[in-house]
């Protein structure tokens, strides 16, 4: 046998391979986005946490971050507290990373719990106080809401507020 006659035979036995085979069924990739998070939809949502937080005379620092946690959008309020910038991108880590809201957490972190000393791994980036929240989309998560600037119930409350209308905002993009 020659060369050439290899040749033949290997695709001889490749083309009976494909045609043997069963066939399989292309994966729907979703174009939608209705389970990504986007600049526009991050920004959208953002824009009714800053008016429930303005109405409640609270001056906020709104982060939303992706399902993985990555941020895709902060603002700052005029006048909110420096330190709320760093604080509301961790709750948005927090909420993403462990798959619940941080008010959540703090129950679970309380000395004698499951998860007590938990805010001193993944290098202090775990928040273990109201104010971060898991949005979802379909029973998937699509990111996470971090709100930081007022008090914990204040926090809290308004992010409890941004995950409530995050559906409704979902649907008017």
């Amino acid at each position: 046998m020659n060369e050439q006659d290899i040749t033949n035979a290997v695709r001889a036995v490749l083309d009976q391979m494909k045609d043997t085979a069963p066939a399989q069924e292309k994966k729907h990739v979703c174009k939608c986005k209705k389970h990504a998070m986007t600049l526009a939809l991050a920004n959208a949502l953002i824009e009714r946490v800053k008016a429930k937080a303005a109405e409640m005379g609270v001056n906020i620092v709104a982060a939303v971050s992706d399902k993985a946690g990555r941020p895709v959008s902060v603002q700052c309020m005029d006048d909110a507290y420096i330190a709320s910038f760093d604080i509301a991108i961790n709750k948005t880590y927090t909420s993403a990373s462990l798959k619940m809201s941080t008010a959540q957490l703090a129950e679970l972190s309380q000395p004698g719990q499951d998860l007590y000393g938990i805010q001193f791994t993944n290098n202090g980036k775990i928040v273990i106080f109201g104010g971060g929240e898991v949005l979802e989309a379909d029973g998937q998560i699509v990111g996470a809401l971090g709100v930081s600037g007022g008090t914990a119930a204040e926090d809290t409350a308004i992010a409890a507020y941004g995950k409530s209308v995050f559906k409704e905002v979902l649907e008017c993009l």
